[in-house]
Protein backbone atom coordinates (compact mmCIF):
# COMPACT_ATOMS: atom_id res chain seq x y z
CA UNK A 1 0.00 0.00 0.00
CA UNK A 2 1.37 3.57 -0.34
CA UNK A 3 -0.51 6.86 0.25
CA UNK A 4 0.70 10.26 -0.54
CA UNK A 5 0.96 13.71 1.73
CA UNK A 6 0.33 16.58 0.63
CA UNK A 7 3.08 19.12 2.27
CA UNK A 8 2.57 22.59 2.89
CA UNK A 9 5.56 24.10 3.93
CA UNK A 10 9.26 25.30 2.77
CA UNK A 11 11.03 22.97 3.80
CA UNK A 12 12.77 20.82 1.40
CA UNK A 13 11.64 17.11 0.39
CA UNK A 14 14.49 15.37 2.67
CA UNK A 15 13.99 17.84 5.81
CA UNK A 16 9.94 16.94 5.53
CA UNK A 17 11.02 13.20 5.29
CA UNK A 18 13.58 13.45 8.25
CA UNK A 19 11.08 14.92 10.67
CA UNK A 20 8.29 12.40 9.42
CA UNK A 21 11.23 9.96 9.99
CA UNK A 22 11.86 11.04 13.46
CA UNK A 23 8.89 11.21 14.61
CA UNK A 24 7.79 7.81 13.71
CA UNK A 25 10.64 5.68 15.30
CA UNK A 26 9.46 7.96 18.24
CA UNK A 27 5.97 6.68 18.31
CA UNK A 28 7.93 2.96 18.01
CA UNK A 29 9.81 4.13 21.15
CA UNK A 30 7.15 5.32 22.83
CA UNK A 31 4.84 1.59 21.86
CA UNK A 32 7.62 -0.20 23.24
CA UNK A 33 7.78 1.24 26.06
CA UNK A 34 3.84 1.32 26.43
CA UNK A 35 3.40 -2.37 25.33
CA UNK A 36 5.95 -3.57 27.96
CA UNK A 37 4.39 -1.51 30.97
CA UNK A 38 0.77 -3.27 29.98
CA UNK A 39 2.16 -6.35 29.52
CA UNK A 40 3.88 -6.58 33.32
CA UNK A 41 0.38 -5.20 34.39
CA UNK A 42 -1.60 -8.02 32.72
CA UNK A 43 0.78 -10.22 34.28
CA UNK A 44 1.05 -9.38 37.68
CA UNK A 45 -3.33 -9.41 37.19
CA UNK A 46 -2.89 -13.11 35.63
CA UNK A 47 -0.74 -14.02 38.39
CA UNK A 48 -3.32 -12.63 40.82
CA UNK A 49 -6.40 -14.43 39.54
CA UNK A 50 -4.98 -17.46 37.92
CA UNK A 51 -6.61 -16.66 34.44
CA UNK A 52 -4.83 -15.00 31.16
CA UNK A 53 -5.81 -11.93 29.78
CA UNK A 54 -8.09 -13.37 26.84
CA UNK A 55 -9.98 -14.96 29.14
CA UNK A 56 -10.05 -11.94 31.11
CA UNK A 57 -12.05 -9.82 28.85
CA UNK A 58 -14.32 -12.47 27.88
CA UNK A 59 -15.47 -13.01 31.13
CA UNK A 60 -15.44 -9.82 31.85
CA UNK A 61 -17.88 -8.25 28.87
CA UNK A 62 -20.17 -11.77 29.33
CA UNK A 63 -20.38 -9.95 33.02
CA UNK A 64 -19.00 -12.98 34.97
CA UNK A 65 -16.60 -11.56 36.99
CA UNK A 66 -18.57 -8.64 38.90
CA UNK A 67 -17.34 -5.32 39.38
CA UNK A 68 -14.02 -5.77 41.07
CA UNK A 69 -12.10 -3.01 40.34
CA UNK A 70 -9.24 -4.92 39.90
CA UNK A 71 -10.69 -6.37 36.81
CA UNK A 72 -11.65 -2.91 35.31
CA UNK A 73 -7.98 -2.11 35.51
CA UNK A 74 -7.15 -5.72 34.28
CA UNK A 75 -9.49 -5.15 31.49
CA UNK A 76 -8.35 -1.24 30.64
CA UNK A 77 -4.25 -2.33 30.77
CA UNK A 78 -5.30 -5.54 28.53
CA UNK A 79 -7.29 -3.27 26.11
CA UNK A 80 -4.10 -0.62 26.31
CA UNK A 81 -1.69 -3.47 25.61
CA UNK A 82 -3.88 -4.54 22.58
CA UNK A 83 -3.70 -1.25 21.31
CA UNK A 84 -0.43 -0.25 21.34
CA UNK A 85 0.82 -4.08 19.99
CA UNK A 86 -1.39 -3.29 16.75
CA UNK A 87 -0.40 1.18 16.16
CA UNK A 88 3.29 -0.69 16.54
CA UNK A 89 2.60 -3.29 13.83
CA UNK A 90 1.50 -0.37 11.71
CA UNK A 91 4.55 2.04 12.44
CA UNK A 92 6.31 -1.29 11.99
CA UNK A 93 5.35 -2.27 8.76
CA UNK A 94 5.98 1.40 6.91
CA UNK A 95 9.21 2.72 5.17
CA UNK A 96 9.71 6.03 3.93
Amino acid sequence: MSFTMEIKTDFSPQEVGEAIRSAVEHEKHVAKYKIKRYSMICDDFEKKFGCVSGELRERLEAGDLGDDTDFFEWYAAKRGLDHWSKRLEVLSGTSF
